[in-house]
């Protein structure tokens, strides 16, 4: 899978599972290249902004994301760099 269409498949998931009002997906394959698990899949920086991460500690939102790309961290994704907010958490 190229990587822009990688990029479109995590937004799909993401959006389908957590209905965010931000959403930010930053390809950082680049600056992993000769790592051997660069090999395996791609680097991404997310910033997510859901009402479902109210009441939701910062481990329980970590796997809400990964819950929602679980498929796609099997077979393209390496890594993942997760900002994830509540919607008053990002206003400020």
């Amino acid at each position: 899978m190229s990587h822009n269409n990688l990029v479109t498949s995590i937004k799909e998931k993401l959006t389908a599972a957590l209905n965010p009002t931000h959403l930010e997906i930053i390809d950082e394959s680049q600056k992993h290249a000769g790592h051997i698990g660069a090999k395996k899949g791609g680097h991404f920086a997310i910033t997510i902004v859901s009402p479902q991460f109210v009441n939701q500690s910062l481990i329980q939102r970590h796997r809400m994301v990964y819950e929602a790309v679980n498929e796609l961290m099997k077979t393209s994704i390496h890594a993942l760099s997760i900002q994830a907010q509540t919607p008053e958490e990002f206003s400020k």
